[in-house]
Order: structure tokens, then C-alpha cells, then sequence
């Protein structure tokens, strides 16, 4: 047999020979030697396992036959993949973990339906906060999902890093896999008011224990195992890959995104681990389809160039090449287990130490970031650098510059086709002088690049960075002034509109005074009319008028009045005859016949006799 490296051209050879073992049996000896013979030696435990895992690798018979396996004896028999899960999760020795998760990988490498099957039995068990529950009672995937957690129940990273190992093989190139756990929603640690959270918020949270128990250990001059972290963070880069509700989860919360920009940034962490960081942002920026504002691709790409720097973010990336170029040529040189050597309880000793105790960096590391991996890395490298510079060569809405935003709509008036014009323009210039600001930065970043500089950018301040601060608050300062302007203006209409109220509630109210004036008279003479009114009914206190008398008095006051206009009249018409007899003799001093002119007049105008006065009264 080969493994998943082998050539193209032996797979033929290789499928018999899985099929010629397979009818041998050989799939229950290796599972007795491997999972149920605690008694062996270790090495030769690891070799079974590897073997189990060659022997089911791409083949759909053997791979089914091991998802029926049962081990162990009755009444504590289970399912042979439960079992090597169980070696992953317990056993102490790195070597027997290595070989047992790859059998997980072997498992679920190009099988959808089995990664399917180990997906569906994921979900939290009634009992999962007992830490002392038997796992053989409980499904696979419950199993799975309560290492998964258990950071936050006794602190045990070592059993949250496995966990995602085999979580990684699960979903590794299975979208389905992956919405499908990310569907599940755990009690948070207020689980009495009923608030739950997806498991990838989880797994992010193990991670920020993990960091910050590194970051503890390192001021105590503890040693912790190095490759928690790397692990949690490659579970989320196989996640995020061509899964953009798993990017779009992630992000719902930004205090996830600036953790992981703190890890990719913050040297006290490894290179590995920044490097690693550094890939999972640019998944999120790769595979990221939200539209929504601050969420979306351009803001943590922008994100990036704020607090990291894209000169320093793209460092990472070469970094992270240079710590896995040596496990990964190590893996071409791994020591093989001899015919001979297999004989000697002393030469199995050997092989563990000489694993343990090769080079500095850790073996688990070295199994586990293999080519394949490697390659994914790779491939994201080159998408996310094409990416990232795509993103800072076009404003944020490429479909905005449309010919129907500059045309009048139907029915649209002048002042509202005015300012929706204004407000077109104004958003194109904000994105040009983003995109502008942008270019700066990019311009700093490429000529300190060039310079030869690689010393870390956010150990010092960077001019394209503070001319975009700076371009950015002298913007804030002038949308205030305007903001002031537009105030002081509003205010002194509401001040003259103020003083047109207090006017006007100065004349209403001499308005209603006059009219309350008026209103009291009114009610006074009404008053006065009724007690005149009561008094008449009365009758006894007031006589009845004279009305002969009354009519009297009245006759002898019109006679006397009459009388003083006839003297008038009289005293007018002597005045009128003088005048008269005066413009006779001067017409006749100038020779006019006055007689002839005074004939006629007078004739139509003759007063009335005093008979037709007494007639008509």
C-alpha cells in the first residue's frame, strides 16, 4: 500500500491490494492491534493505525466496513471510529494522537458521505457538562462536541486543539458539512437566560483562552504545548474556505476580528501562529459576500491596513512559509519501522525518542501541517495578495457610477432631481478621496518595501497612515464647521420666529383684554336692562308714562326748533336779497336789462303754502 502521497499511476495497484486485505480480514487485526491492545508497544500501535488508515484511504468498501466496525467486548462495546476518537482525546503519548488522527484523514478525504455521517451525529448531549459521563454512552459526535468545549469546563486546551483536528477532517471540503455545524448553537455561560451561540464562536473563544494562557506562560517561563493555537486556527481556515456563512459568522462580532488581527500583529505570538492569523483574515476577505456596511470585504481588508500595515500583513505570509518548510521536509525524511526493528521492545523506545527529540520544532506539528495543507496555504496566498489589491484599485460600490443616477426620473421636480444630483456627487468624491488616500498608503507601503525596510511597520508610525488620519479629520473638521453654520442659522430662525410668537402672543392677548372689557359691559348693561326688565313686570313700583304729555313736550320742542331754523332761513335770504339788489345795479350800470334777467327764475322753486303743510299733517 500506498499513502495519500503516493503517484497517480499506482492507485490501480494500490486499490487491489486494499481489496486483497480487506478479504483477509486484516481491517480486525490492525483495529486489535491498534485500538483494543493497550498492551503493545506504542510504535507498534502507531503503525496500526496508519496502517487502518492506508487500507481505508479512497475506497469506498473498506470505508464502509470501518464505519460498522464495533470493538471491544460486551457491555462496553462501540463503534471502532468512537474508539480511535477516544485515542485522540485521552491518550498522553503525541506519536499515538498523529497516527490516530490520521485515520480521520484518511477517513474523510475525498468521502462527502462519510463526513456527512460524522456531521449529523454532532450535537450537544443532555449531559454534556458532565465531565464524568462515560463516552462510550454517548454518540460520536457528542463526544467530539464536548472536547470541543471543554476550555471553558476544566481549562483543557490539549482536548479543544485535538477535537478540532478531527472537526478540521469533518468539514474539510464539504460545504454542506460546514453549514451544517455551523447551524449548532451551545449555552453560554449565562445559560439561565436562555442565550445561546454558534460553535464557531466557540471555537474563537477556546482561542482567545489559548492566547492568552501563552501569553501567561511566557511571563512564568512555562512551556506549553506549541501547536494549540495552530491547530484552532487551521480548523478555521478549512471552515472559512468557499463557506461565506462561516466568514459572515465569524464577523458578526468585531471584538473576533481585532483578536484576530492582534494575533497576526502582536509579536509575542510564534510566526506560525501570526502567519496562520494572517491566512484566516484573508479568508475573510476572500470568500466574504456581505453587503453589509463594516462587515463586508473592503472593511476588514481596510482594517488590516490600519492596524497591521499590508507591508507587514504580506510579511506574515513569508513567515509562516519559512516555519513550514521544515516539518514539511521532514516528512520526506520520517524514519520507517524495520522488519528487524519491529522484533525489539528496546528499538520501538528508540524510534519514540528519536521522533520526540527531532529538532526544535514539535512533531505533532510536523504530522500535521502536510503538503496538501501546504498547497491550500499556497493557493490563498496568491488569491489573497490578488484579492486585497483588487479591493484598493475600486471604490467600495463598483455599481454606482451608473447612467440612470445622472437622468431626471418621471414626474421628479427641479429641486428634488437637484439634490439627489448633489448627493451622487458628494458620494463620489468621499470614494475618491478614499481611493485616493488609499493610494497613498500603498505608495508609502511599496517605497518603504522597495527601500529594502522590513522591519515590523507597527513598531513605528507610518506617514501614509497619519496623512490618511490627517486628510480624514481635517474632512470631520469641515463637516463640523458646517454643521455649526447650518446650527447658528437654524438658530436665529427659531429666534426670529420666536420673537414673531411673542408679538404676536403680546397683541392676542391686549386682544383678549379688550374683549374682556368689552365682554364686562356688555354683561353690566345686560344686567342693568334686566333689572329694568324685572322692575316693569313688577308694575307696582314704577307708574306708566304720560304719553299725552310726552307728545307734547315733544311738538313744542320741534315747534321751537322749527322756529330757530325759519329765523335762519330768513336771515339767509335777507343776506341773498342784498346781494341781489347789489348785481342788479352793477348789470344795470353796465347797460343790462336786469329785468329780463330775472324773469323765470324762481318760478320752479316756489316754497309751498302753508295750507298744503297743515293738509299733509
Amino acid at each position: 500500500m500506498v499513502g495519500p502521497s503516493g503517484e497517480a499511476g499506482k492507485d490501480a495497484n494500490k486499490n487491489a491490494n486494499q481489496t486483497a486485505l480487506a478479504q483477509k480480514n486484516i481491517l480486525d487485526h490492525l483495529l486489535l492491534l491498534g485500538v483494543e491492545s493497550q498492551w503493545a508497544p506504542v510504535a507498534l500501535r502507531c503503525m496500526a493505525l496508519r496502517c487502518i488508515g492506508n487500507l481505508v484511504l479512497r475506497n469506498p468498501q473498506n470505508l464502509d466496513s470501518l464505519a460498522r466496525k464495533q470493538v471491544g467486548e460486551e457491555p462496553h462495546v462501540q463503534p471502532a471510529l468512537n474508539a480511535i476518537l477516544s485515542i485522540i482525546l485521552r491518550t498522553s503519548i503525541a506519536q499515538e494522537f498523529v497516527a490516530a488522527d490520521y485515520v480521520f484523514k484518511c477517513f474523510c478525504e475525498r468521502n462527502p458521505n462519510g463526513q456527512a455521517l460524522l456531521a449529523s451525529t454532532i450535537a450537544p448531549h443532555p449531559n454534556q457538562g458532565d465531565i464524568h459521563e462515560p463516552a462510550s454512552d454517548m454518540p460520536f459526535g457528542s463526544v467530539l462536541l464536548q472536547a470541543l468545549v471543554s476550555s471553558d469546563v476544566n481549562g483543557d486546551m490539549e482536548a479543544c486543539c485535538r477535537a478540532s483536528s478531527v472537526l478540521s477532517h469533518i468539514i474539510k471540503d464539504n460545504l454542506q458539512s460546514k453549514d451544517r455545524v455551523l447551524q449548532i448553537q451551545l449555552e453560554t455561560s449565562t445559560a439561565s437566560l436562555g442565550r445561546t451561540e454558534p460553535v464557531l464562536h466557540r471555537i474563537v473563544t477556546c482561542l482567545s483562552i489559548a492566547a492568552s494562557m501563552e501569553g501567561e506562560n511566557d511571563q512564568n517561563n512555562q512551556l506549553e504545548e506549541p501547536y494549540i493555537q495552530p491547530f484552532i486556527l487551521r480548523l478555521l481556515i478549512i471552515w472559512l474556505v468557499d463557506c461565506s456563512n462561516a466568514v459572515n459568522c465569524l464577523l458578526e462580532s468585531a471584538v473576533h476580528l481585532n483578536f484576530i488581527i492582534e494575533l497576526a500583529s502582536n509579536k509575542r505570538y510564534a510566526a506560525c501562529v501570526r502567519g496562520l492569523a494572517a491566512v484566516v483574515l484573508g479568508a475573510c476577505i476572500l470568500y466574504n459576500a456581505s453587503r453589509e456596511k463594516g462587515r463586508d470585504a473592503f472593511a476588514v481588508a481596510d482594517a488590516i491596513s490600519q492596524k497591521i500595515g499590508l507591508t507587514t500583513y504580506f510579511l506574515r505570509f513569508d513567515e509562516l512559509r519559512k516555519s513550514l518548510a521544515h516539518p514539511l521536509s521532514e516528512q520526506h525524511h520520517r524514519k520507517e519501522l524495520s522488519r528487524s526493528s519491529a522484533n525489539s521492545m528496546s528499538d520501538f523506545q528508540e524510534i519514540e525518542e528519536d521522533e520526540t527529540n527531532k529538532g526544535d520544532q514539535h512533531p505533532v506539528l510536523s504530522e500535521i501541517f502536510d503538503s496538501q495543507f501546504v498547497n491550500l496555504l499556497t493557493k490563498l496566498e496568491a488569491d489573497i495578495r490578488e484579492n486585497i489589491m483588487d479591493i484598493f484599485s475600486r471604490t467600495k460600490t463598483a455599481t454606482a457610477v451608473l447612467p440612470t443616477e445622472l437622468e431626471q426620473k418621471n414626474g421628479e421636480v427641479d429641486e428634488e432631481y437637484i439634490k439627489r444630483l448633489k448627493s451622487f456627487v458628494e458620494k463620489q468624491c468621499n470614494e475618491m478621496q478614499d481611493l485616493l488616500a488609499r493610494n497613498a498608503m500603498l505608495a508609502e507601503e511599496l517605497l518603504r518595501t522597495g527601500g529594502g525596510t522590513t522591519t515590523d511597520t507597527s513598531q513605528k508610525p507610518s506617514s501614509g497612515r497619519e496623512r490618511v488620519q490627517i486628510e480624514a479629520l481635517r474632512q470631520e473638521l469641515e463637516g463640523a464647521k458646517r454643521q455649526i453654520g447650518a446650527l447658528k442659522s437654524e438658530k436665529s430662525q427659531i429666534e426670529a420666529e420666536a420673537n414673531n410668537q411673542r408679538n404676536l402672543s403680546v397683541k392676542l392677548e391686549s386682544d383678549l383684554k379688550s374683549l374682556s372689557e368689552a365682554y364686562n359691559s356688555i354683561e353690566q348693561a345686560n344686567y342693568r336692562l334686566d333689572a329694568e326688565v324685572k322692575a316693569l313686570r313688577q308694575g307696582g313700583s314704577v307708574p306708566y308714562p304720560d304719553v299725552e304729555a310726552i307728545k307734547a313736550q315733544a311738538k313744542e320742542e320741534a315747534e321751537k326748533d322749527s322756529e330757530a331754523e325759519l329765523n335762519d332761513l330768513l336771515v339767509c335770504l335777507g343776506q341773498e336779497q342784498t346781494k341781489v339788489e347789489k348785481l342788479s345795479t352793477r348789470l344795470a350800470e353796465l347797460g343790462e336789462d336786469v329785468d329780463t334777467l330775472l324773469q323765470g327764475i324762481g318760478d320752479d322753486t316756489a316754497i309751498p303754502d302753508d295750507d298744503d303743510e297743515d293738509d299733509e299733517e
